[in-house]
C-alpha cells in the first residue's frame, strides 16, 4: 500500500432486512511474523457510509473500542493495528486504510460478520490497491461458512475501466487466480471473454466487466477459505480492484 490515490480502499455491500454487526481490521506489523517483508508499521482505518460521510476512524485499536473488539474475540495482535466494530444498516460502505504519517507498506484489510444469523448478508466485498509484482500483488481472501451448501460466486479483477473513475495509473491488463485453502488453483482467467461458457454465466449475472482486458470467474464453491490473487499481465503494475460477489 502506498499514499495518495494508491492507499487501500475496501468496499462492501450489506443486503437484507436487518442491521449487520461487523468488525473491520487493518493488520500491518503482525504480518512480519508470517514472513512478510516491508509491512505497514502503523495502519489507520476509516469507515465511510453510503453517502461518503465518515462514520468512525481508528488508529490504534485499544484507543476507542477496546472492550467491544475484545468481546468479539478478534482483537489484533499488535497495539498499532486498527479495528472498528459497527452495526450497520443495509447499504454500501467504504473502508480506507492508510499509513500513519503518510507511510507505506504491505497491509491486510479484513471484514468479519459478527452476526451471521441476522436477516442480512455481506453480498459483495472489494478492495482497490496498487498492484505491483512479487509479494506486492493484490491478494483478496474470503470464507464461505456453512457445512453442506455451495455458493454461486462471481469474482472480478478490474483495471482499465478505473480510468473512468479518474484513476490515473490503472492496471492495464489484470489477471485473476482463485485458490482454495490448500493453495491449489480452482480457476484462472486473463480476459473475461476468453471462455464463452464462463462469459455467458458472468453476463447472465448482470455484472460483466466493462473492458475486455479485465478478468472474471464464475464459480460454484463449497464452504471453505479461498484466496484471490490479482497480478498484472507481463509483470505490469498499476491500481487494480478485486471484487467478490455472492449471488445467493
Amino acid at each position: 500500500m502506498e499514499t495518495g490515490e494508491n492507499v487501500m480502499i475496501g468496499g462492501f455491500i450489506i443486503t437484507g432486512n436487518a442491521p449487520k454487526k461487523v468488525i473491520l481490521r487493518a493488520i500491518g506489523p503482525s504480518l512480519a511474523a508470517r514472513g512478510v517483508e516491508g509491512v505497514l508499521a502503523d495502519p489507520v482505518l476509516a469507515l465511510h457510509g453510503p453517502g461518503g460521510s465518515l462514520i468512525i476512524e481508528n488508529d490504534n485499536w485499544k484507543t476507542t473500542q477496546q472492550a467491544q473488539i475484545e468481546e468479539s474475540g478478534m482483537g489484533p495482535q499488535n497495539d498499532l493495528e486498527s479495528a472498528i466494530v459497527a452495526t450497520l444498516q443495509p447499504g454500501s460502505y467504504t473502508a480506507i486504510v492508510r499509513g500513519q504519517g503518510e507511510t507505506s507498506g504491505v497491509v491486510c484489510g479484513q471484514i468479519y460478520d459478527l452476526d451471521p444469523t441476522a436477516d442480512s448478508h455481506l453480498a459483495n466485498i472489494s478492495t482497490r490497491a496498487l498492484v505491483q509484482t512479487g509479494e506486492n500483488v493484490l491478494i483478496g481472501g474470503f470464507i464461505l461458512s456453512g457445512s453442506d451448501s455451495t455458493a454461486r460466486m462471481i469474482l472480478r479483477a478490474i483495471g482499465p475501466s478505473l480510468t473512468s473513475r479518474n484513476v490515473s495509473n490503472a492496471l492495464p491488463d489484470p489477471t485473476l487466480d482463485l485458490r482454495n485453502r490448500n493453495g491449489e488453483r480452482v480457476a484462472f482467467n486473463d480476459d473475461w471473454m476468453d471462455d464463452p461458457t464462463q462469459a455467458a454465466q458472468i453476463a447472465a449475472a448482470g455484472i460483466p466487466p466493462s473492458n475486455e482486458r479485465e478478468s472474471a470467474i464464475a464459480a460454484t464453491l463449497p464452504p471453505g477459505a479461498y484466496t484471490v490473487i490479482v497480478t498484472g499481465k507481463d509483470e505490469s503494475s498499476g491500481v487494480g480492484l478485486v471484487e467478490i460477489y455472492n449471488l445467493q
